[in-house]
């Protein structure tokens, strides 16, 4: 669409003044000559578009049809390609020892019957026939029948080797149309405050082993770790209560768990003892201090094994290779404030694979977003200040980010989870937001905030004593995985 100017302006291809025409959708001037051809190039494009299209549908139309051509499912049976050939292997390397021991040991009888045929030819030969040659030669021809009819003193025995142990999906992305039940279900806590094995107190953190189907939780004002294995009924403490202490058996206030890479040890933030402490996993009775004196709030650590900690009196995130006495600066580092260069309260952390790291900016009511090397953040999620509008949050707490950039975060003193897609102005709720109370649909206070692999989400649901579990709703979701 164009509009014809009454005066004279300048066209953008010749740079005459001269009467000109407007196009509409770039907003530039062209004279009646040049107008032309600015039309047939858009008009190219068009077509280019319409081409791309047609390309776009015919791929579309063809994984459709050919399931077997799908990437995830080329991954599958590429694993299952793999584990058939570590079977095919062992058993051919199984059938070259049998048939190698089987060859030693027809060489051996031929030996033997070679050795008997001399002795029966030599009697022969000589004459030399008796009973007592006779009786020794049926003996040992007996003996190389019974010799060949139990060829070896091999056996053939199936160990109890897993060649692929099992193959897992796991959800790592959700689409904006991807939903969760609104009520959840409570799987840990729920039984009023207190010490009791099936009672939480201020839970603040989960920590999630897909593998084992077991979550890990920091029972904060219990000062001790449990544990939840699915199907269980209640949990299990797997460290420290032990009562508040110093000890290395004690915590004082746990208010966040993470597993490290190997999975073989619980990394816990201590927070009032000031210290980052390790407790292995496998009869664990007592911890190692492997940061202290660190005013420690929430930690994560990143996929080659580096700790990041949020310090809340600092203001501060910071980088640490287990071992060093000081960690490197990643966010924040110049006072408390809101500007961009500044933190208020950072609490939980999220560390991307870029290893860009997000942070809860808890009393700036925002999410900060720091790229390597940065000197400042970026406000990913709440431009327009506390507040209960869904362009806003009120002290955000857990958080998650998927690779395509959504960030997920429990918007804790507005008692739901929000959800933002990458360059989003507003978000949306996903669970929660039917405002403070106990009820399966409602939050008091929710903290920490994770997915297992099946993309369920789980919600310590502080101030309510329990963690929730919300399952995807698989009637409505589409996954990308």
């Amino acid at each position: 669409m164009a509009t014809a100017s009454t005066g004279k302006t300048r066209c953008i291809r010749c740079n005459k003044e001269k009467a000109t025409l407007r196009c509409e959708g770039c907003l530039q001037h062209f004279c009646f000559n040049d107008w032309e051809p600015h039309r047939q190039e858009l008009t190219l494009k068009l077509d280019q578009i319409h081409v791309n299209r047609d390309v776009f549908r015919q791929l579309l139309t063809q994984q459709s049809e050919d399931s077997n051509n799908y990437s995830l499912i080329q991954q599958i049976n590429q694993l299952e390609e793999r584990s058939i050939n570590i079977i095919r292997q062992t058993a051919e390397q199984a059938r070259k020892t049998v048939l190698s021991r089987k060859d030693n040991h027809i060489h051996k009888l031929e030996l033997k019957l070679n050795e008997l045929t001399k002795q029966l030819r030599e009697s022969r030969e000589e004459n030399d026939v008796n009973e007592i040659n006779l009786q020794h030669f049926q003996e040992e021809l007996d003996k190389l029948t019974r010799e060949l009819n139990k060829p070896t003193n091999i056996c053939i025995r199936e160990e109890q080797t897993t060649f692929i142990t099992k193959i897992c999906v796991n959800i790592t992305n959700f689409d904006e149309d991807t939903k969760w039940i609104q009520n959840g279900i409570t799987i840990a806590g729920g039984n009023g405050e207190g010490d009791e094995i099936n009672q939480l107190n201020h839970p603040t953190s989960i920590c999630i082993d897909n593998k084992n189907d077991v979550i890990y939780i920091a029972d904060a004002w219990n000062h001790r770790i449990m544990e939840y294995t699915h199907g269980q009924t209640q949990c299990q403490i797997v460290a420290g209560g032990n009562g508040s202490g110093s000890n290395m058996n004690q915590f004082n206030g746990p208010v966040d768990v993470i597993m490290d890479n190997k999975k073989q040890n619980l990394i816990i933030c201590d927070c009032n003892n000031r210290r980052i402490q390790r407790w292995p996993l496998l009869n664990g009775s007592r911890g190692e201090t492997i940061i202290s004196n660190i005013d420690c709030c929430r930690i994560v650590m990143d996929n080659i094994g580096f700790l990041y900690v949020s310090d809340h009196k600092k203001h501060e995130v910071r980088r640490w290779k287990i071992g060093d006495r000081e960690g490197l600066l990643v966010a924040g580092g110049n006072g408390q404030g809101n500007r961009l260069d500044q933190l208020d309260l950072p609490t939980f952390i999220f560390v991307d694979q870029d290893d860009s790291v997000y942070v809860s900016d808890c009393e700036n009511h925002r999410i900060m977003k720091w790229i390597p090397g940065a000197k400042e953040g970026i406000v990913v999620v709440g431009l327009l200040g506390k507040g209960n509008g869904l362009a806003q949050l009120s002290r955000p707490e857990g958080l998650f980010v998927d690779s395509m950039g959504t960030v997920y975060v429990a918007d804790s003193e507005n008692h739901r989870v929000m959800r933002w897609l990458k360059g989003a102005r507003q978000g949306t709720v996903v669970v929660g937001g039917n405002g403070c109370g106990n009820q399966n649909n409602q939050f008091s206070d929710p903290y920490g905030l994770s997915f297992d692999s099946q993309g369920n989400l789980y919600i310590a649901d502080w101030k309510n004593n329990r963690v929730q579990k919300f399952s995807i709703d698989r009637s409505l979701t589409n996954l990308f995985i």
